[in-house]
């Protein structure tokens, strides 16, 4: 094993625990500088036009997002453990700040918009170190993969009607998508031409951009045109909408007052919840990914602080919420990244535009902006390849999306957020309540026992029933099981005398599980069946034990396989 191998396999101690910098710093290759470079440069080049976009997404001013672009890359490369992971502003998370503005009612682009952004960029944070300190990675399983799918398409949606009146100079209103894409289409007569010409002639640029040539950075070259083009033709005058005015300069540090927190501690909270199940399931996913292929190790539980101290941050210097993008993460990747200094390089570059090249971006037309945002949230946030799979693989999946989807459309990314968590809820209520319980046959000639439904030649007996349960035995699925067994003890003909269930399925049982199959066994008793468990895990035994489940079974009613627990009710014996 290399020195850098061991190095990455090495736990690290004291403050490199919390600061992995301190740990790969030390040994730092010079021979990697310059591709960390290249890499970080290509990132910024990305990075800087979208984060203008995702904070015009957000409802507060550009350069907003540039101050969160530049916390995000230097806090995680201090912080992270992954070598490839590029930390920004995103499309999606932009959504979830721009819907929880108009849920508190405050005006787009003002102080107390800046306020509010920030203040649940840094609850976000606050809640992602609480996440790393308590070891609750578990908590973003309430966001099933088909409710994210949903809830980023319906966001993508809603953002790209938000943006339709930048392309043709007008106005909406609504408190909904669909309320705002009526306005829309009822402001179309008072289309501003020059508007209109410039907004197409965008739209067409980026995502020509993207299918002829999808290695260059269309934004970048569409912010530099659009410029070239707002300065040499005075676009202003010719009453094309401008960004306005831009500062030099970095951010100063402030913290939102604890009574605005207090007022709108509602919105705050509902969009930090949000923010963190949606980030988390990013970060974590794209930190295993990259690791996986460069043959290192992720600590989770440390990506959790560095997009903790990442959002904290962000919101100190009054930037908005930040998380992996796994498409910078992934330019990161291609241009050669071999540590986060190609992070830190980015933060750097991001400072240096703030410092000299911010005011150009005052003349950047909105209509361009909005190009860019559209092209972002439709290539970033619509996955229609996820949803073909979900349609044709798992309907019932499909369906959760589609009502994500309706859900974000009809009351905002905000609620839609809230709609997801229930949704993903309801469904793992009911898949757990609901658990597969097969009855099983014999394969002919074998002590093989598999599901009748799937194989229609295998052998079942008079009198006995041999069924599977495939779930853990908990409140929430312990009445199926006995539901299950009165059900199949009532068709049986002739009547049961033996019944053998399959614990194989059962990983986990509770006190209400077991207080079940204590209830079971008595209740078999009472009709003088023999009730037995096969291939009970240690860890369940262990609490039936605890409750006094198996004293009223018998220790000898519990076998080590299918087979063995109904060989006496076979009349047959296989070959050895």
């Amino acid at each position: 094993m290399t020195e850098t191998a061991q190095a990455t396999q090495t736990k690290p101690r004291g403050i490199a625990r919390y600061l992995p910098i301190v740990q790969w710093a030390p040994k730092y290759d010079r021979g990697w500088l310059r591709p960390d470079l290249i890499a970080g440069l290509t990132v910024a080049a990305l990075v800087i036009p979208k984060s203008l976009g995702y904070a015009g997404i957000a409802n507060v001013p550009i350069q907003n997002g540039l101050y969160a672009a530049a916390a995000g890359a230097i806090l995680y490369a201090l912080f992270g453990t992954s070598k490839q992971i590029a930390t920004g502003p995103s499309s999606a998370l932009a959504a979830v700040a721009a819907s929880a503005v108009i849920a508190a009612g405050v005006v787009a682009g003002s102080e107390e918009s800046v306020a509010l952004v920030a203040a649940i960029t840094i609850v976000t944070g606050i809640l992602f170190l609480l996440l790393a300190l308590f070891r609750m990675g578990w908590i973003s399983q309430f966001l099933s993969k088909a409710v994210i799918t949903g809830f980023l398409f319906g966001a993508a949606i809603e953002v790209v009607i938000g943006e339709l009146p930048k392309i043709t100079g007008t106005s909406i209103e609504g408190s909904n998508a669909w309320q705002k894409l009526f306005s829309w289409l009822q402001s179309l007569p008072e289309t501003d031409l020059a508007t209109l010409v410039l907004g197409v002639i965008s739209l067409v640029l980026i995502l020509g951009l993207r299918f002829a040539v999808p290695k260059v950075p269309g934004a970048l070259v569409l912010v530099i045109l659009g410029l070239l083009a707002s300065t040499l033709f005075n676009l202003g005058e010719l009453g094309i909408a401008l960004v306005g005015e831009v500062p030099r300069g970095l951010p100063s540090l402030a913290l939102p007052s604890l009574q605005f927190i207090i007022d709108n501690w509602t919105v705050i909270g509902a969009a930090a919840l949000g923010l963190l199940l949606i980030g988390f399931s990013q970060s974590a996913g794209d930190a295993r990914e990259f690791a996986a292929r460069h043959k290192y190790r992720v600590d989770i539980n440390q990506e959790s602080v560095a997009q903790g101290m990442a959002n904290v941050g962000s919101g100190v210097v009054q930037g908005i919420p930040v998380s992996t993008s796994l498409s910078a993460s992934s330019l990161n990747d291609s241009s050669g990244a071999k540590t986060p200094v190609a992070s830190l390089s980015t933060g750097v570059i991001i400072i240096l535009t703030l410092l000299l090249l911010a005011p150009l971006f005052s003349f950047l037309p909105k209509a361009v902006l909005a190009a860019i945002i559209i092209d972002a949230v439709v290539f970033g946030m619509m996955n229609v390849k996820e949803m073909r799979r979900l349609r044709s693989v798992a309907r019932a999946d499909f369906w959760i999306a589609i009502a994500a989807i309706l859900g974000v459309l009809g009351a905002g990314v905000l609620a839609g957020v809230m709609i997801g968590i229930v949704l993903s809820i309801v469904w793992l209520i009911y898949v757990s309540a609901a658990p597969y319980m097969p009855v099983l046959g014999r394969k002919p000639g074998t002590q093989v026992f598999r599901s009748i439904d799937e194989y229609p030649d295998s052998e079942s007996y008079p009198g006995l029933l041999v069924m599977g349960f495939d779930a853990g035995l908990f409140f929430a699925s312990a009445d199926a099981l006995e539901d299950r067994i009165r059900e199949l003890a009532l068709q049986a003909d002739p009547p049961l005398h033996t019944v053998v269930i399959d614990f194989e399925g059962i990983n986990f049982i509770d006190s209400q599980g077991s207080s079940k199959i204590a209830e079971i066994v008595e209740l078999a008793n009472n009709y003088d069946i023999d009730m037995r468990l096969t291939r009970v895990k240690p860890e369940v035994k262990a609490l039936l034990r605890r409750d006094g489940v198996i004293d009223r079974l018998g220790e000898d009613h519990i076998y080590g396989n299918v087979y063995e627990a109904a060989a006496d009710q076979i009349p047959d014996t296989p070959p050895q």
